[in-house]
């Protein structure tokens, strides 16, 4: 008998509980994700897609363009300052702020256009173009970009970071963008053209 009444008055204040949380939903604010801990403004570093699918082809790329069977149409060239190649037959072709499968997808139609009946087009990236590091770092310089790339990975092509570095004084710069240099942290994606600086820490 006395179980039986203890067990009640536990039941009774779970089930006003629970009642009570399905009146009133919590609401999560949008505004508040990003927001630091500390209470800060959200971080606007624009973060580039590193996905290789995605990869944006720009001034210094260097593309190898396969047309299947037909081997007078395979070409090695660098994307000049202009943002174009010369191909054969077709002249110059915008290849700039193109993803190697959007330009596929154009040259086959250009191609189509008097040229081939069903043409099978493959464009790489033989060797992409740099990204810049300058600072705190063993190495500073310009290194070719790598698909998947972070901050951690390029101060270790740069040779690491010297030991005045600060891993809390990290900037970048990215490439087609207006803004100035934001903070930046290891497990960050860099692009290709990115400027990264590592300042010296006040020690």
């Amino acid at each position: 008998m006395f179980n039986t009444i203890v067990r009640k008055h536990l039941i009774l204040p779970v089930l006003l509980l629970l009642a009570s949380c399905g009146a009133n939903p919590v609401v999560v604010d949008e505004s508040q994700k990003n927001q630091s801990v500390a209470g800060g403004n959200p971080k606007i570093t624009s973060v580039p897609d590193n996905s290789p699918d995605n990869y944006v082809l720009g001034q210094g790329d260097q593309i190898s363009i396969f047309v299947f069977d037909e081997p007078d149409l395979t070409l090695d060239a660098r994307v000049s300052a202009s943002g174009f190649i010369n191909y054969s037959y077709l002249g110059n072709i915008q290849v700039v702020n193109k993803t190697p499968l959007q330009l596929e997808e154009h040259i086959a139609d250009l191609l189509r256009n008097g040229y081939l009946v069903n043409p099978s087009v493959n464009v790489s990236v033989t060797k992409f173009r740099p990204f810049y590091i300058g600072g705190e770092v063993r190495s500073p310089g310009s290194y070719p970009y790598q698909p998947g790339l972070t901050l951690e990975r390029a101060i270790a092509l740069a040779g690491g970071l010297s030991d005045r570095a600060s891993e809390r004084r990290m900037f970048v710069a990215r490439a087609g963008s207006d803004s100035s240099q934001q903070k930046i942290s290891l497990g960050d994606a860099v692009g290709p053209g990115d400027t990264i600086t590592v300042q010296e820490g006040f020690f």
